[in-house]
């Protein structure tokens, strides 16, 4: 981790800046490119640690950290700030002997292992299938031993799914005139865990399709993130019908299952049992359209921007 091992240089420091508060869709204007100069050490004393960024993160859930809060929000970014968050990156120098660094990818787990409980032989369905999480939810899936299907918003996605991620089906819901119909066709029998990424529509179309006790594992809403008014439910009594359990969830609140999840992870990685799709752009300055991408289904996989050290 080092101790004040660095020379003290000034270098640039690239940041992608919060231009002011958001309403609506997110849009590239609503960022800039700030470019500023740091010292390459941290100070005598001090517990920070200067960590050089090397691949950044862009998530659908920053783009809540991005507006007005109702109330005070640490995590919430105010204009005229950075827009930080999740990434991979170099300890160039640290005064804090207890900093340790941990990874994401508990969510996928969380959902399938603690909270959906699946068992072998159920049937799954995932929105948003080929996003960051969806993708490792259905690849877990398989490999319990269930019947997986997913949804996306493309031919090449849908292919993507069934053809390199492993899934059962897949289709594209924006050419299924009846999404109730589609899930029919895929679920003649019922849909026993649901991973919910999207909401709206589908979430309505799943209500009917779900089978009598069923789960609904709700990790987010993507399409219903930038509407001034969310979509209304008109299939809402089928919970009460069918005795469904609906959990709401983040993955802060499994960090501790860190472990677990490398002790099962590590063994599939090892012997190629499970893919893991990116979609990288390289360069700070193609951030901001990098984020925005992620509300219009532009990325194909997790969505990575790659810095570009000189």
């Amino acid at each position: 981790m080092g101790k004040n091992n660095s020379t003290g240089e000034e270098v640039q420091n690239k940041q992608v800046i919060l231009k002011d508060y958001v309403t609506g869709s997110p849009k590239e204007s609503d960022m800039y490119i700030k470019i500023s100069t740091l010292k390459f050490q941290v100070p005598q004393g001090s517990n920070a640690i200067l960590v050089k960024n090397i691949y950044l993160s862009c998530d659908p859930t920053m783009q809540f950290q991005i507006r007005k809060a109702h109330k005070h929000h640490s995590d919430y970014y105010t204009p005229g700030s950075p827009i930080d968050g999740f990434g991979v990156a170099k300890v160039l120098d640290s005064g804090n002997p207890n900093f340790s660094a941990s990874m994401l990818g508990i969510t996928a787990y969380a959902a399938i292992y603690e909270i959906g409980s699946l068992k072998k032989g159920e049937c799954v369905f995932i929105s948003a299938a080929t996003g960051a999480v969806g993708q490792l939810v259905g690849q877990f899936a398989k490999l319990i031993g269930c019947y997986v299907v997913g949804s996306a918003g493309s031919k090449e996605k849908v292919d993507l799914l069934k053809n390199k991620l492993g899934f059962d089906d897949a289709f594209n819901y924006k050419e299924e005139p009846d999404l109730d119909a589609a899930l029919k066709r895929c679920f003649p029998d019922g849909i026993d865990l649901y991973f919910e990424q999207v909401g709206g529509k589908i979430l309505d179309a799943v209500l009917l399709n779900m089978k009598f006790h069923g789960r609904i594992v709700v990790c987010g809403m993507i399409s219903q993130y930038n509407l001034s008014e969310p979509e209304p439910l008109k299939n809402i009594m089928q919970i009460a019908f069918k005795r469904l359990s609906i959990k709401g969830f983040t993955h802060r609140d499994y960090h501790h299952l860190y472990p677990k999840l490398l002790d099962t992870v590590l063994p599939y990685i090892r012997e190629k049992k499970i893919v893991y799709v990116e979609d990288i752009v390289e360069g700070l300055e193609n951030g901001p359209a990098a984020l925005v991408g992620l509300f219009s289904g532009r990325n194909f996989g997790k969505q990575i921007v790659k810095l570009l050290h000189q």
